[in-house]
């Protein structure tokens, strides 16, 4: 299994289940409240954990209570956190979110998380050498994300962006991404909305996009610029917070087998994660992942 390097988010997910999303200066009244350990770089390491990888976090929280238990709660992982740095007067990044059915609505305070710096990086070097792959997404400031892709071609190393909250990126940018992980609307707006044909974009890079298309699964272009499709597994979903990042972890977890082999084991693992609640909580070991698969071939 891979060596895995995550640089991004983690934040404190503030969970309420209610009957509908209220509309704009509307109060409904919730059926519950729960808070799970989430962001999308820390629910990627776990799940790339949890599938078996070797797994090194880069992040920053702040000095509250919130701080002190996602750190520990990434280290009761197994993950490597001697780069998470603590930020003094600062707090740890939220994001609330509203479920109603499997559908949800989240919103996103960064905190701490954009305090993550290039000095933090450098401190870490050694972590770049180590990986075999580097993993990436957009909820760190997207001036640290340009570092991370010129660190990890520097040390020759794999670097997947998952390009989410989508922005439009710089050609620079995504000449040195090595896979990118968007939905359609992501990639879209990576490419500043100019994406209409987006099997035209899939093909322009072969195997430098690994596109999810909700319940159709996800689609990439092969080595000779042919469209390939992975169908989706279908469950029952109870859940469908953290499915994305269940899905990049488990890319990262598994780099180095043929990308059509990581599509399907993608597919497989986010479709396991929305069959229970909560983000990381939701996400499957590689023995759950492996009866999964077993039961369905």
């Amino acid at each position: 299994m891979a060596r895995v390097l995550v640089i991004g988010s983690i934040n404190m997910d503030l969970v309420v289940n209610a009957a509908r999303f209220p509309g704009p200066g509307e109060t409904v009244l919730g059926q519950s409240f729960s808070t799970f350990p989430g962001g999308k770089g820390a629910n990627q390491a776990v799940a790339a954990k949890r599938l078996g990888a070797d797994v090194t976090m880069i992040g920053c929280v702040g000095d509250d209570a919130f701080g002190t238990q996602l750190t520990e709660q990434l280290a009761n992982e197994g993950i490597d956190t001697r780069f998470v740095r603590r930020v003094p007067g600062v707090s740890t990044g939220v994001a609330t979110i509203t479920l109603s059915g499997a559908e949800n609505s989240i919103v996103v305070v960064p905190g701490a998380n954009h305090a993550l710096t290039e000095a933090q990086l450098d401190a870490a070097e050694a972590a770049f050498a180590d990986a075999d792959v580097v993993l990436c997404q957009l909820e760190i400031p997207l001036a640290i994300v340009d570092v991370v892709a010129r660190k990890a071609a520097a040390h020759g190393k794999p670097f997947l962006l998952n390009p989410a909250p989508a922005v439009v990126l710089s050609d620079e940018l995504l000449d040195r991404v090595t896979l990118m992980t968007p939905n359609e609307h992501e990639l879209a707006l990576v490419y500043a909305g100019d994406c209409g044909d987006w099997q035209a974009t899939l093909r322009s890079r072969p195997q430098r996009i690994l596109m999810t298309h909700g319940a159709e699964g996800a689609w990439f272009a092969d080595a000779d610029g042919q469209l390939r499709h992975q169908p989706a597994f279908p469950v029952e979903a109870v859940d469908t917070t953290g499915a994305g990042d269940t899905f990049n972890g488990a890319i990262a977890a598994f780099w180095g087998l043929p990308m059509a082999e990581i599509a399907r084991l993608a597919c497989a693992a986010g479709a396991l994660s929305v069959t229970r609640s909560g983000a990381q909580s939701g996400m499957p070991t590689r023995a759950q992942l492996e009866s999964f698969l077993f039961e369905r071939s």
